[in-house]
């Protein structure tokens, strides 16, 4: 079948990606399990984790990533779930983990779920046809498959941080870092639902644009300045409720520093480093909330795709494409000169 595969590790990631055409099927699908038919798949930075190596974790090539996708279901595993059969669905790319307790073990209550990926442990959705547990699927039937690819990981990752784990509240100030990618567009998307006032971060002049255009009520062009003064002039120096940062190294302290007294630093990655310089007094002085957070549960990803199939919701498109232009896709992934989400059509 189709597929685009990663044959090897390496920088960048662009040359070692082939569009090939003999890629093995998945096999029936176990109990549990769907084998579905894409219809289109969307990229997301993990590609380039997966393209690149993932640090601790052992992946054997040629591989198939893909974490994102819009599907009709062929087949399942376990006759309960016939229903699902011809079914356009998308999914939670995050498999949990189950965890097995020992004697004397402390309670849970505070551990965070463990996630496999699919597209990252397991083949992934950058093909004709991909396998995912039945329980991570999300019925979209008569939703544009461009867009509801686009959907998932990002706004379900934006959704868990800001909502579930940060508390977000209607008329709460929130710092976007970096607009731009998936996760920054689908936080912007969220926070102006909810009734948030947004301030943005690009060190792109049309990024911003672009931004203001989609709601954002202030944008700051990031030349490397020390922007948190401009953030506390824009909140007439109160500061913002919430940092959402994917960026890390090189904007969290700006977004210590922008942050209300109680405010919460949101971060889901950190594409410019992990080793960032932080602010302690400022920490337990204005009593912050620093939250790591990685994708999401089910029960949450069926409820930001109840915005999305009541149209409260949308993806940003950057740009879609087809399978023979695979590279082309990685390149621009790469150079970071997508706004929204890169789309595969597989029709």
């Amino acid at each position: 079948m189709q597929a685009l595969v990663v044959t090897k590790q390496g920088r960048p990631v662009a040359p070692n990606i082939q569009f090939r055409t003999d890629w093995p099927e998945p096999g029936p699908p176990a109990p549990g399990w769907a084998v579905v038919r894409t219809l289109c798949s969307a990229f997301n930075h993990m590609d380039l984790w997966v393209g690149r190596g993932v640090p601790g974790l052992e992946l054997a090539y040629p591989r198939v990533s893909g974490c994102d996708a819009c599907a009709v279901v062929e087949e399942v595993g376990d006759k309960r779930d016939e229903a699902w059969v011809g079914r356009q669905v998308i999914y939670n790319a995050a498999v949990r983990i189950g965890h097995t307790s020992a004697p004397n073990e402390a309670p849970n209550t505070t551990l965070a779920p463990e996630y496999q990926l699919i597209g990252e442990h397991h083949h992934g959705a950058h093909a004709a046809k991909f396998a995912v547990p039945v329980d991570n699927l999300a019925c979209v039937d008569g939703c544009d498959p461009v867009e509801a690819a686009a959907f998932g990981l990002c706004a379900l990752t934006a959704y868990s941080m800001m909502v579930t784990k940060g508390r977000l509240c209607p008329g709460h100030a929130v710092l976007i870092t970096g607009i731009g990618g998936g996760v920054a567009t689908s936080a912007l998307a969220i926070a102006k639902h909810i009734g948030c006032p947004v301030v943005v971060t690009s060190r792109h002049r049309w990024k911003l644009d672009k931004a203001i255009a989609l709601g954002a009520d202030h944008a700051i062009l990031d030349e490397g300045q020390d922007w948190s003064r401009d953030v506390r002039t824009w909140t007439n120096k109160r500061g913002v409720d919430m940092a959402v940062d994917s960026v890390g190294k090189a904007t969290h302290l700006a977004c210590i520093k922008s942050l209300a007294r109680g405010g919460a630093y949101v971060s889901p990655g950190c594409t410019t480093g992990p080793d960032a310089t932080t602010d302690l007094a400022r920490l337990f002085w204005n009593q912050l909330r620093l939250l790591g957070s990685t994708m999401g549960s089910n029960d949450e990803f069926r409820e930001v795709t109840s915005l999305f199939k009541a149209g409260a919701l949308r993806p940003v498109v950057d740009k879609v494409l087809g399978p023979h232009d695979c590279r082309e896709a990685y390149e621009r992934l790469e150079a970071a000169d997508q706004f929204g989400k890169l789309v595969m059509d597989w029709r």
